[in-house]
């Protein structure tokens, strides 16, 4: 058996190998590394692939947060509303930009955040919506939008695990991950499901005005050569990045497909365990379902309900089987984020998930002899 990685990018990089390097040669001998041809046809490739009027590229995902909210105008003292569970960079942007996090509970199944926890925080000082599409699969965007018009505010979707997740709205309508709300955000860190070889990001929006602001944003607030017009920053997308992304996003459905194939595979082997609780979609399933295309899975994320996650991790470093534990310490409680108007009681999802959650292999290059081994692994260990 080849050695387990949690994110197998070698072996992804064989599979477009000739493309990348042929690309790369190009940038080197044409020393277009900023803003080259490269760039301006990948940015119109995702807006083909996306279905969406226009995209931003910009340095990082962080960056694409950031310059979303910039890009609303969005101003001190604002509320910005989003979940507690997920990575740092979605609240860091918000308390960057000096507008105030507000933080609630997320949704046992899925993850993502709860929708009444939304209503409850909102005040008159709210503007804006974060939903984190986390693990891969989209939080419930038809009431979030409901929400949004209801009190006026502005959704950033925070697409940076879910590119190439499918929403299904409530009217039948089937829209891609990050171009539903007024803008999404999304990352290209190299274990992304659409990943480059460093760091890299996108902003996706239907709104030909915001796009504009966002392109002098990105750029020093230049659209015209030393003439700034508004206040910008400098994020932008290398062209070497750019041909990596180019190179895989032909094939990120494909991705997409092998990553729902070994969850299935995954929760196959772990369904009915007492102590094992597999991912759920938003459609209710339990990723064993064959036609389904809300998830992604950027994670493959289990909940142990028996206390022994800590020793299950140890164990399966041991046995050799890379794993993590996204999140550990909710945002609520770390040093940075702490807030004396939050309470526990109204983080009782997180907490719970905190203690329980581990993430295990995930990429397009897991076989069955791996994904056997993982799962005989943990049961064997939950059962002894």
């Amino acid at each position: 058996m080849k050695k387990i990685q949690m994110v197998d990018l070698g072996g992804q990089y064989k599979g477009i190998k000739a493309q990348v390097n042929a690309a790369i040669a190009n940038i080197m001998e044409t020393s277009a590394f900023i803003n080259g041809p490269e760039v301006h046809a990948f940015q119109k490739d995702l807006e083909t692939y996306l279905g969406v009027k226009h995209v931003i590229p910009c340095a990082n995902g962080t960056d694409a947060l950031q310059i979303a909210m910039m890009g609303l105008g969005l101003q001190p003292g604002d509320e910005v509303i989003t979940a507690d569970f997920t990575f740092a960079a979605t609240v860091e942007v918000i308390a960057l930009l000096q507008l105030t996090p507000v933080l609630v509970d997320v949704d046992p199944d899925t993850f993502n955040i709860d929708i009444a926890a939304i209503e409850r925080a909102i005040t008159p000082k709210t503007k804006a919506i974060v939903p984190v599409h986390l693990f891969g699969q989209c939080a419930d965007m038809d009431a979030i939008m409901d929400l949004a018009e209801k009190h006026k505010l502005f959704v950033i979707e925070d697409n940076a695990q879910a590119i190439g997740a499918n929403h299904t709205s409530k009217n039948g309508t089937k829209r891609k991950a990050g171009t539903i709300g007024h803008v999404g955000a999304t990352s290209f860190f190299p274990s992304k499901n659409l990943g480059a070889y460093g760091d890299g990001g996108a902003i996706f929006t239907n709104d030909d005005a915001l796009a504009h602001t966002l392109r002098g944003i990105v750029n020093h607030g230049m659209y015209q050569r030393y003439h700034h017009d508004v206040v910008g920053v400098n994020s932008r997308l290398d062209s070497m990045q750019a041909a990596v992304l180019r190179a895989k996003l032909p094939k990120l459905d494909m991705y997409c497909d092998n990553r729902r194939a070994a969850a299935r595979k995954y929760s196959a082997a772990f369904s009915g365990h007492p102590d094992i609780v597999v991912p759920k979609t938003v459609n209710g399933c339990e990723g064993i379902c064959d036609v389904c295309d809300c998830h992604v899975f950027h994670q493959y994320t289990l909940k142990i309900t028996n206390g022994k996650r800590d020793a299950l991790v140890k164990h399966l470093g041991e046995k050799g089987i890379p794993c993590g534990v996204y999140y550990p310490i909710p945002l609520h409680r770390q040093k940075a984020y702490a807030d004396a108007r939050y309470n526990e009681s109204d983080f009782e999802i997180t907490n719970l998930l905190s203690e329980q959650v581990v993430s295990l292999p995930m990429h397009t290059e897991l076989d069955d002899e791996q994904i056997d081994y993982i799962t005989a692994t943990v049961i064997g260990f939950l059962n002894g």
